[in-house]
């Protein structure tokens, strides 16, 4: 039996999650995820796949989040017409997120081509419109957890609870061999796993005894305190009071899905029990509107009515979200996209970060590149829009939020999978985090020969002797899946050289600074 792997993202990364699982029975992709972070790395998302969607017999979905699910739709736009195996909850949250996905590239497109037309560039093209996401629902295929489906023939999947998000799994895999005799192959994707003390989610689960095991290294590298629901809510308690003493406003970059919902359910106890003075919560995302219905839909009681608080106020389009522009004091905005990258946040970041009474709370993981990432390491100049805007709001970090396991967590989830009888895989973290758990892994008795951390784009063969690996030219190398790249240079540059213009005393040495970097750029 032939049986292979290709890591088509999420490897020396933390976004585009993918694996090609090629066997004799067919082609399965597990996750399809959009690539998120520093300019460079989200190109790759308009390039083509590094495989052929007309050949793919069918889709293993882990959970909804973008990063996981967010190039479906161009999937089905490349010539995929099979099903796409998911829980309930992650098909009811695609129902929303995808179309908004695709309503966003739309956008975005939209404003650059206008950009492009005064600059004289080309136009460009969505990586996939609205329509292509809405085609891809049709596709969708629930499962149940814990129940053994036939994906094609010769190949069955089980879903387990991951912990992560509502709906998200960690998929078993079982291919048969085609040897009458012989023993069939078990593999298992942990997808996202989550930290068992989230608002809305179990502990993570899973099966021992496999085969092969893929494991995500988000927090590879590093331990969070544990904390209680009462400590946490206490964490922030005190950053919402901090921020409103301030006189500003507190605006939070959340995940539209998820981290929206769990800030809202603690934000309604702290409400009912007069821990929090007078605010009105203004909640600026569409999507996170919508997920909040399927939350709703899925959750006990208590939690589904904490999520329509009478604080809570759902803003209903652009126009309402401008008028945000006006409100300069005692608001907390809560708006998306997580990482501050596109959205609407984009905008209460510009009315926002220059007002020194303005705090900015970042509630979840920065990938390396984001505009997240720029502004908790300080900047104190950036640009949004083209526009310079100097940086005097508080940058907060609550780390208290976050939907992966730490180091801890992912040794015992891990440990809880033994005996893996050929290799495990560590995936979905950036290159430090995930040598760090390699060490880890080490440290608690696993040979360090059974250990692999594949690279973007590698094959490897899995052998029942060990694994042979095949790596080609990668599309982008692993330094730059996990690093700041020359956008974020650039920017960076040009917001330093405008500050120094303005430190200096006279136009002559600002002339003479000018005329400098002209002559090292060869254009004087």
């Amino acid at each position: 039996m032939t049986v292979s792997v290709t890591f088509c993202g999420a490897a020396g990364g933390v976004t585009g999650s993918c694996c090609l699982l090629q066997t004799d029975h067919g082609n399965i992709l597990v996750d399809c995820g959009m690539f998120q972070g520093s300019k460079t790395v989200r190109e790759l998302n308009y390039g083509p796949f590094p495989f052929e969607a007309k050949d793919i017999a069918a889709v293993l979905l882990t959970h909804a989040h973008i990063d996981h699910s967010g190039l479906l739709p161009k999937l089905i736009k490349a010539g995929f017409d099979k099903s796409i195996f998911a829980t309930e909850p992650t098909c009811d949250l695609l129902t929303y997120m995808l179309p908004d996905s695709g309503y966003i590239q739309e956008s975005e497109v939209e404003r650059l081509n206008r950009r492009n037309a005064r600059r004289g560039r080309p136009e460009v093209e969505p990586i996939y419109t609205r329509k292509d996401a809405e085609n891809t629902l049709t596709r969708l295929k629930t499962v149940d957890y814990h129940e053994w489906q036939e994906v094609l023939p010769g190949v069955r999947a089980r879903f387990w609870d991951a912990g992560h998000l509502l709906g998200s799994a960690s998929i078993e895999v079982e291919i048969a061999s085609n040897k009458a005799d012989g023993k069939p192959t078990r593999l298992l994707f942990s997808g996202d796993l989550g930290t068992g003390e989230a608002v809305f989610n179990d502990a993570p689960e899973a099966p021992s005894g496999l085969d092969y095991l893929f494991v995500e290294t988000t927090y590879g590298d590093r331990n969070r305190p544990e904390i209680s629901d009462d400590e946490r809510r206490a964490m922030l308690r005190k950053e919402v009071r901090d921020a409103l003493k301030a006189g500003g406003n507190l605006i939070v970059p959340s995940f539209a899905v998820a981290r929206t919902q769990e800030l809202l359910v603690d934000l309604a106890y702290l409400f009912n029990r007069g821990e929090l003075l007078e605010a009105n919560v203004f909640v600026d995302s569409p999507l996170a509107q919508r997920a909040t219905e399927v939350f709703a839909k899925h959750l006990d009681r208590s939690d589904a009515n904490a999520l329509s608080h009478p604080k809570f106020h759902m803003v209903p389009d652009v126009e309402a979200s401008k008028q945000l522009a006006n409100v300069t004091s005692g608001a907390i905005i809560i708006s998306a996209s997580g990482m501050c990258d596109a959205g609407r946040i984009r905008y209460h970041l510009k009315n926002n970060l220059w007002r020194p009474n303005s705090t900015v709370l970042l509630v979840g993981f920065q990938a390396a590149g984001s505009f997240g990432s720029v502004l908790q390491r300080g900047a104190k100049r950036v640009r949004i829009h083209g526009e310079e805007i100097e940086v005097r709001a508080r940058i907060r970090t609550l780390d208290v939020y976050s939907g992966h396991a730490d180091q801890e967590m992912l040794l015992h989830w891990t440990k809880d999978r033994l005996p893996v009888s050929r290799r495990i895989f560590l995936t979905h973290g950036e290159q430090g985090a995930r040598a760090a758990f390699e060490q880890a892994l080490i440290a608690q008795g696993i040979p360090a020969n059974q250990i692999s951390l594949p690279m973007l784009d590698e094959t490897v063969a899995l052998q029942k002797g060990g694994v042979k690996a095949i790596v080609p030219t990668p599309r982008i190398s692993g330094e730059e899946l996990s690093r700041d790249d020359w956008h974020n240079l650039y920017a960076g540059t040009v917001t330093a050289l405008s500050e120094k213009l303005r430190s200096l005393k006279s136009d002559t040495e600002r002339r003479d600074i000018l005329e400098k970097v002209l002559r090292d750029i060869g254009s004087v």
